[in-house]
């Protein structure tokens, strides 16, 4: 059952940037600005650097989604409104650094066209998977800007240096399909089936154990990019400190058995 997170006493949705819901332990943003194809203005950021914060230090959260309301996931930063105000550079971390952060997995449900900002903001994420209607691209150097949300570091491990090189300097976008066989998105499925399989998804990951999830998670993160060696001892260290419980471990076991011979 999903629970609307916004409280009564909130703006109604239609006039909230960002939406957020919940569905047992995951939580759901979705980005909404659907007349400016979720354009990612200072309330925006704002608010998802306010419920990224708050979902980490939720302990019901488990999981969290990230969607867009309409057509589009995002078509980016709201450059109009970046170029008349402060720099967004004035405002302290940035949602992807925020995400970064967190101890929690995030998981980017694209929707629709993903360019440049918004491409950069499910780039952080922990995974994409994306529907048959998605299309991702890097306009930041087609019209003289550069990456600031991460794009630049995290892309090339993601889809290899070539394939990034080729992403970030010619803007052109990329369709479902491509990204799914370039490693960038998880999964491509059915538009109307998106949020379906990826709460399906969200949800198999919250069952876990939370400490479990958010200890291999980091665990993967820290090892990425590094050498075996260094990732080896990482794992070795991370196996010296995680407290098991025993009997959790095997009541948990007993339940995941019943439930693949069901």
């Amino acid at each position: 059952m999903t629970e609307n997170t916004s409280g009564s006493g909130s703006p109604a949705n239609d006039e909230l940037p960002l939406v957020v819901t919940r569905d047992g332990h995951v939580a759901v943003f979705t980005l909404n600005r659907p007349d400016t194809r979720n354009a990612i203005n200072r309330a925006m950021r704002k608010a998802l650097k306010r419920e990224l914060w708050r979902a980490d230090n939720d302990e019901d959260v488990r999981v969290v989604v990230i969607t867009g309301a309409g057509t589009a996931f995002s078509s980016g930063v709201d450059l109009p409104e970046a170029l008349a105000g402060p720099a967004p550079s004035t405002e302290g971390p940035t949602p992807t650094q925020v995400m970064r952060g967190i101890s929690k997995p995030v998981i980017a449900a694209v929707n629709g066209p993903c360019y440049t900002g918004g491409f950069e903001l499910a780039v952080n994420c922990s995974f994409i998977i994306a529907s048959d209607r998605a299309r991702f691209a890097d306009t930041h150097a087609q019209i003289g800007l550069l990456n600031g949300w991460g794009g630049s570091a995290l892309l090339p491990r993601t889809v290899g240096l070539a394939a990034a090189i080729q992403i970030i300097l010619s803007g052109e976008p990329v369709d479902a399909e491509t990204a799914a066989r370039t490693g960038l998105a998880n999964e491509v499925v059915p538009h109307d089936q998106l949020l379906e399989r990826t709460m399906q998804v969200a949800q198999a990951i919250a069952a876990g154990h939370p400490g479990a999830i958010q200890r291999m998670l980091r665990l993967l993160k820290e090892g990425a990019g590094t050498s075996v060696t260094h990732a080896l001892g990482l794992e070795a260290e991370a196996g010296a400190t995680f407290r098991r419980n025993g009997a959790d471990v095997g009541a948990r076991f007993g339940r995941q058995r019943a439930a693949t011979t069901d």
